[in-house]
């Protein structure tokens, strides 16, 4: 054990396992931040969505960063509840119904125009006589009728953006969130559409019963949001980022832990007793090389199931008796013949006590830096694998993003951030566990510390 510290202290001479064990200290800050900020079952619900989870995120925005390379000030998401801002005024009709008056009120300071707009609305009734009015007021005081005779319901959405009517009557038909956001050919010489900042007003007007109240909720959509932006279903892409980083390490360390354990001990075993049990585990070796891991696994994602775990058990399964088997096993056969080893044979030291007192010992450094190396490849293999839809359906992964991203041909259109951001991730974390890997190769491996 001191001498596995004393060669572990050596780690500080190299600049490279500096790094590599600070990319990979981030990584496990990273994957504690997210277990601890978004728990299992909210990450979950975040990221299979359903109704009123994304309705505030806009679809397809870059991260907010973007602003940086840009030199303009990108549209952000701006939302206008009426339960805690706006103003209400309620007007008697005399007979028992109310004419209510919502305005909901906005500044908007972009220079570019925001992507959607939509309006919810909610009512304590429902009724198809109740009728709501909305008016759209710019900054100049120029007055557009969004909609008239619109039945209240008890839950309501109004696509602006996508009311063909309203573009009809919007000068140049343009997009209706570009005419209620903007000013055509005002200082362009073009003719050109451009932002109008100041503030604008949405008023709501409704006769109801006095006992009842309506409530809406105006949402401007940006183009831009977040950290790392969001995906074609408005879900926000840092839910992904953030657990991708605990649901790769510890496939990544499970893998690399259970199938290099299983094979050191293995080796150890049959090299040891030798004889039918040391030839019987060269033929699974040599059998399992032969075998196509990749084409296996996407059998059994195909036939049994996609889960994470039941495709981690496969991977370790098939990894047991991989080619480090022979390595350790060449290693095994040098230490059998150590002096020590003939002494306690000697003095009749047990089967059990010569295996894993004496002779496995002897062999555990050699089994660190292999470890530390396989951990990216078995990190790489689960991201192909959710790469070509095989991943887990349920859990947001590094490797499930770029397989959405594809699907909706994200790199076509022009999102690059959506497959550049997991696999940069992808990469950091096979670099990091490479630089450590080669250096603790190094300080363990005599013929490589010597040169």
């Amino acid at each position: 054990m001191n001498t596995l510290l004393r060669n572990l202290r050596e780690l500080r001479r190299y600049p490279s396992a500096i790094l590599g064990l600070t990319i990979i200290g981030l990584l496990i800050v990273l994957s504690i931040y997210a277990v601890i900020a978004i728990p299992y079952s909210e990450a979950i619900r975040l990221w299979r969505g359903g109704p009123g989870v994304w309705d505030e995120l806009p679809r397809n925005a870059s991260p907010a960063w973007f602003d940086l390379f840009t030199g303009k000030s990108l549209s952000r998401t701006i939302v206008v509840d009426s339960r805690t801002e706006g103003t209400r005024t309620r007007e008697p009709l005399g007979d028992g119904n109310v004419r209510e008056r919502l305005i909901l009120a906005l500044d908007f300071r972009y220079d570019t125009f925001p992507t959607e707009m939509s309006l919810f609305s909610t009512a304590t009734y429902e009724t198809k006589r109740s009728k709501l009015t909305a008016t759209w007021v710019k900054p100049d005081g120029t007055r557009v009728a969004l909609a008239s005779g619109r039945s209240i319901r008890s839950s309501d959405t109004y696509y602006i953006s996508l009311d063909n009517q309203l573009r009809d009557r919007l000068p140049q038909m343009a997009a209706p969130e570009v005419a209620l956001f903007g000013e055509f050919g005002a200082s362009s010489p073009k003719g050109e559409w451009k932002t109008q900042p100041g503030t604008y007003e949405l008023v709501l007007e409704a006769d109801m019963p006095e006992a009842y109240t309506l409530e809406s909720k105006l949402v401007v959509y940006g183009s831009v949001y977040g950290i790392a932006g969001t995906d074609n279903q408005r879900r926000d892409i840092t839910v992904a980022l953030l657990w991708g980083a605990p649901l790769a390490l510890l496939f990544g360390l499970l893998a690399a832990l259970g199938a290099n354990t299983a094979t050191f001990v293995l080796a150890g075993i049959g090299t040891w007793f030798g004889g039918f049990m040391d030839s019987a585990f060269q033929r699974l070796t040599q059998l399992t090389l032969l075998l196509p891991l990749l084409p296996i696994l996407i059998m059994v994602g195909q036939l049994y199931g996609r889960s994470i775990w039941l495709i981690l058990a496969v991977v370790i399964l098939l990894n047991v008796f991989s080619g480090a088997y022979l390595t350790y096993r060449a290693m095994f056969l040098q230490a059998k013949e150590a002096p020590y080893i003939e002494a306690a044979r000697a003095y009749g030291a047990r089967h059990r006590r010569m295996i894993f007192r004496y002779l496995l010992p002897r062999i555990v450094p050699v089994l660190l830096p292999t470890f530390v190396l396989v951990v990216p490849q078995f990190v790489f293999l689960e991201a192909s694998l959710a790469v070509l839809g095989l991943g887990d359906p349920i859990l947001p992964t590094w490797g499930k993003l770029i397989y959405d991203a594809r699907a909706a041909d994200a790199l076509y259109k022009g999102y690059y951030y959506w497959v550049l951001e997991p696999a940069i991730l992808l990469m950091v974390t096979g670099f990091g566990f490479a630089l450590v890997g080669f250096a603790l190769d190094r300080i363990f491996n005599p013929r490589l510390r010597t040169m």
